[in-house]
């Protein structure tokens, strides 16, 4: 399926930090716009300046958005693969070539409310979000079609960080692959300024996060982590945006401490 897609005893395993090419043709048509589109790429490097410059946080500009959106279209394809139910695309009665463009629009456009500010980014993120759907849309749907993808979309933005419950497989999808963006990498920018908060100290014990098909459930997410703070972005980031998904049953969750080097604390845990 992509470059970065390896096969281990048989099955997929995803280690997602770069651009897939995805057997859809709409899909693929979608992305293309979207990474030449020179307001949605202003939009990406804008949102982190709150973020990153001004609060601290770990990354949430190009990179990031790009990892989620490549890390839930992977969890798309392992959920369609154990035949999971996408009820969004469905309900609305959309095509199922429309399920992953609406996970790959949402987790594009998710974060872009932290241009206003990262407080309650996810409600800034609506407005913002609509008025760029209004110029991606019309090139690939009719507009009965687009009014129903546009609803999709901005119900999975809203969903992925705040007290909304998911209502869709496809919003569910996109809240989980939010937090799987835990990899030292994500908090680069805040620890080379100096930043030596929780969430950049866990971020930097997390060294790989793989995604494949798991045996008694349709998705294994497994994570190397190289001393115990990296249970700080299981136990209290992952497992907080899982609860409440709708696809909890769905993802087994490994993490694994690696470093043989150091008296281990925590050697695995498991949700």
């Amino acid at each position: 399926m992509s470059d970065s897609e390896t096969r281990d005893d048989s099955r997929r395993v995803y280690s997602p930090d770069d651009d897939h090419h995805f057997p859809d043709e709409k899909l693929n048509e979608v992305l293309a716009y979207v990474d030449d589109d020179e307001e949605i790429n202003a939009f990406l490097e804008a949102q982190n300046v709150n973020a990153v410059d001004r609060k601290g946080y770990n990354d949430h500009g190009t990179k990031h958005i790009s990892i989620v959106r490549n890390r839930a279209l992977c969890l798309y394809d392992l959920l369609k693969a154990g035949d999971v139910d996408f009820n969004g695309a469905r309900q609305q009665g959309l095509e199922e070539e429309d399920e992953s463009v609406i996970i790959a629009l949402a987790a594009t456009l998710h974060d872009v409310g932290h241009v206003v500010h990262r407080d309650q980014h996810p409600y800034y993120s609506i407005p913002l979000a609509s008025d760029i759907l209004d110029n991606v849309l019309p090139g690939f749907y009719d507009v009965p079609e687009a009014v129903r993808m546009k609803s999709e979309i901005l119900h999975a933005i809203l969903c992925h960080h705040t007290a909304e419950t998911p209502l869709t497989t496809e919003a569910g999808v996109i809240r989980v692959a939010d937090a799987l963006d835990m990899e030292r990498g994500r908090s680069r920018i805040p620890y080379e300024q100096g930043g030596r908060g929780i969430n950049t100290l866990s971020s930097q014990a997390i060294s790989r996060v793989s995604l494949h098909e798991g045996e008694s459930r349709p998705v294994m997410v497994e994570i190397e982590m190289t001393n115990a703070a990296g249970v700080y972005q299981v136990d209290n980031l992952l497992k907080a945006k899982l609860k409440g998904s709708g696809l909890e049953d769905l993802i087994r969750i490994v993490a694994v401490n690696t470093n043989e080097n150091r008296e281990q604390l925590v050697e695995r845990i498991e949700l």
